[in-house]
């Protein structure tokens, strides 16, 4: 602030250092300004040049924050475009690498079957056995695998199949069937491993399923009409031991009594099939 004396020391000093008329204010003078205002202020009525800058400022910046209470989308709407932006990149970005990954782990399976396959043809079964494993464990959580994962099962149990292990085979085989139940390849396979194990009956459905897909399969039809017979064969067979089993336990409990199965005759009806039991001594 500028502090004024009293008016006789002013003018005094105004008639020792008149102005020039030729001259104009000095910048300084220009610069403070000041006016007469009534009553005693604390700032003794005047305000300089400085403070009335400053409340210009004060002025500017209340009238800025008001436009900004005023438009707040203005300001803020290109921040929230932009950090959407970014969210809706990063989740391409993210989208992109598991894609990535899954291309990468189904160009690997596929390597590993190729080199399964390799093995295969040199008869190292076992080594194939682990390549198709290796591959199934890369992609068994891709639902795109089916079609390989299939593929690796059955070739599992063509090598198991190889190696005399036909309970494995038919596992391996139904697992291919049960991600794709038109595999006639595996239904073939099965249908040897079941034979082999004479399980005839269950031999001779694979068959017939193979020639529902494809009725011009000749070696599905013959391979049913050889395995019929022998399914048929061993039907009697096990109903002969259950026969069999049967009398035994039924002589082991008629006994006590000085009876045996013996006194009981089976007779069959032609028209049901079904049997009659009548005593005799």
């Amino acid at each position: 602030m500028v502090l004024i004396k009293d008016e006789e020391e002013i003018l005094t000093k105004d008639e020792q250092n008149p102005p020039s008329s030729s001259s104009s204010p000095s910048p300084q003078m220009a610069a403070t300004e000041t006016k007469q205002v009534d009553g005693d202020d604390d700032s003794d009525g005047f305000e300089t040049a400085s403070e009335r800058e400053v409340s210009d400022e004060e002025d500017d910046s209340l009238n800025d924050a008001v436009k900004n209470q005023e438009e707040p989308h203005q300001s803020d709407e290109p921040e929230k475009k932009e950090a959407q932006t970014e969210l809706v990149r990063e989740g391409e970005a993210i989208t992109n690498d598991d894609g990535s990954n899954q291309e990468k782990a189904m160009a690997e399976a596929n390597e590993a079957k190729v080199e399964g396959n390799s093995l295969f043809v040199n008869g190292l079964y076992e080594e194939a056995l682990s390549k198709y494993l290796l591959a199934l464990e890369l992609v068994q959580e891709f639902p795109e695998s089916i079609e390989l994962r299939s593929i690796c099962h059955l070739n599992r149990g063509v090598c198991l199949l190889k190696l005399s292990k036909y309970e494995e085979t038919i596992k391996e085989c139904t697992k291919a069937l049960e991600l794709n139940p038109t595999y006639s390849k595996a239904l073939v396979r099965r249908a040897e491993a079941h034979e082999k194990l004479e399980h005839f009956e269950e031999a001779v459905t694979d068959l017939k399923k193979i020639l529902e897909l494809d009725p011009s399969n000749d070696q599905a039809r013959k391979g049913i009409r050889r395995l019929e017979p022998l399914a048929a064969e061993k039907r009697e067979k096990m109903k002969e031991e259950a026969i069999t089993k049967l009398k035994e336990m039924g002589n082991s409990i008629l006994g006590r009594f000085g009876m045996s199965v013996d006194n009981f005759k089976a007779v069959k009806d032609p028209n049901t099939g079904s049997y009659s039991l009548s005593f005799q001594n």
